[in-house]
């Protein structure tokens, strides 16, 4: 699972020019889930992103959080993070299709809403064609991505 951070003064989404979300200063993610992507993906991701230290306290850089300081969350699920090119054409099938994609994005928002305020999580439309508009604060963007499973070496009889 991946998720490319954004800090933001401010950000919407809106879908044929009707405003889906708005939030004032916080984080816009942008949220990427692979085929192979579980439940401990999301639980890896929605600890982080509430405990990235981005902001500032007292004019010191990286000391708060965004849970430390109450701001809002705009997630936005995006597909094409998952991509690979074929000579100059991107292909997207590393990403987790349809129907998988939107349980695990919608169990993605339900834990982050239970791990924070949920009146400060809002979210663009899944699978929609949207606008996504940000007011970048620094401009500050991380790039987040769960740990692959680690396999365990299988002993071969000789």
């Amino acid at each position: 699972m991946r998720a490319v951070i954004q800090r933001v003064k401010a950000a919407k989404v809106t879908v044929l020019d009707e405003l889906v979300s708005t939030i004032g200063p916080g984080l816009c993610v942008l949220v990427g889930i692979k085929s192979s992507d579980t439940i401990t993906d999301v639980e890896y991701l929605v600890r982080k992103i509430l405990a990235l230290r981005l902001f500032e306290d007292e004019g010191k850089r990286w000391q708060k959080s965004v849970k430390d300081l109450q701001l809002e969350v705009l997630c936005v699920s995006q597909f094409t993070l998952y991509h690979r090119l074929k000579g100059n054409k991107p292909d997207f099938s590393a990403a987790m299709k349809g129907e998988d994609a939107q349980q695990l994005y919608s169990h993605f928002l339900n834990r982050l809403c239970q791990s924070y305020d949920s009146s400060k999580i809002k979210d663009g439309k899944f699978g929609a064609y949207m606008q996504v508009h940000i007011e970048n604060d620094g401009p500050v963007t991380i790039e987040l991505e769960s740990p692959q499973p680690k396999h365990s070496e299988e002993c071969v009889d000789k």
